[in-house]
């Protein structure tokens, strides 16, 4: 068994430095227990990627990734066959197939002659594995990590479907690749567009959110070990703030991390609207949501800080 129990997978994602809930160690206990994949949801920079790194390092596997696009289809997500390489070999080999032939009479038993020799024309010396046929051919059990499979086309989600049924696919040159591990897999989605419900019939649910306050005191005390408990949580309020704003995008906890990392490099341990408004660029990703953290901030704060 991957995981012992769920205590268990909290402990070992902690111990990698991934602060994960209750719901999210539930998850991918069971995930790993019944060898069925994740379909993580959420707003972008909650750490759906991150989860998928943290379960990789907490195993010791390859992280194996596959970044989805609109356009991307089959072959550049599964194998490239290499033409140039194998008409390389054909070349390099002519004398050899004129050995072969040179007893024949018929150009049909010359042709029956060479397909015997098939097997070393089409082969696995010519498929460059892209990530998928990468994950289910791996010595060693991977994670595989299909990221924003909501930017890809339905075609290529429907040719997803058997892959994570059978971790099986064909390549036509070779025949059926079987998976020799079936490896731990994450699609995360940002709710670019609406999920088939038969992709979602495969995949355990979860959804990742903003975190709570404690959570996300937890992430910065991993981040940044020895951090100023006060000052760490003064950032947290800040930004729980800003998120209570209406916003276009709302900082996530990657934006939390950077604004802290970034106060941090600044020497500014003192948060006052000044210092705020002086590092929006770091919370916001838009000039219209910088300007109501602006106007929020800009009445006098009610009391002042300093860990100094």
């Amino acid at each position: 068994m991957i995981f012992e129990n769920v205590a268990d997978t909290d402990k070992k994602l902690r111990k990698v430095g991934y602060i994960s809930s209750q719901e999210i160690a539930t998850v991918v206990f069971l995930a790993g227990s019944t060898q069925k994949p994740i379909l993580v949801e959420g707003p972008a920079g909650v750490g759906k990627t991150e989860l998928a790194k943290a379960v990789a390092k907490a195993l010791g596997r390859e992280l194996i990734r596959l970044q989805c696009y609109e356009g991307l289809d089959e072959s550049k997500a599964l194998y490239d066959w290499e033409y140039s390489k194998q008409l390389l070999y054909t070349q390099m080999l002519k004398e050899k197939i004129q050995d072969i032939i040179a007893d024949t009479r018929t150009l049909p038993e010359a042709m029956d002659r060479i397909a015997l020799q098939e097997d070393a024309f089409f082969s696995e010396r010519f498929v460059h594995p892209r990530p998928l046929l990468q994950a289910i051919t791996s010595k060693e059990p991977a994670v595989l990590l299909i990221d924003e499979i909501d930017k890809s086309d339905p075609e290529f989600e429907a040719f997803l479907l058997e892959l994570l049924s059978d971790f099986q696919v064909t390549i036509p040159e070779i025949g059926t690749k079987s998976a020799r591990h079936i490896p731990f897999v994450f699609l995360t989605s940002n709710a670019f567009r609406e999920l088939s419900d038969t992709l979602k019939r495969r995949c355990l649910y979860l959804h990742i959110d903003f975190p709570d306050k404690e959570r996300e005191l937890g992430i910065l005390k991993v981040k940044f070990p020895g951090i100023d408990p006060v000052f760490a949580e003064k950032i947290v309020e800040t930004v729980r703030t800003i998120r209570d704003l209406d916003l276009k995008k709302k900082p996530c906890v990657s934006e939390t991390v950077d604004w802290t990392r970034s106060l941090i490099a600044l020497q500014l341990f003192e948060i006052k609207p000044e210092v705020i408004r002086g590092t929006l660029n770091v919370l916001c990703k838009s000039e219209a949501d910088a300007q109501k953290v602006r106007d929020h901030f800009s009445k006098p704060p009610k009391e002042s800080f300093c860990t100094a």
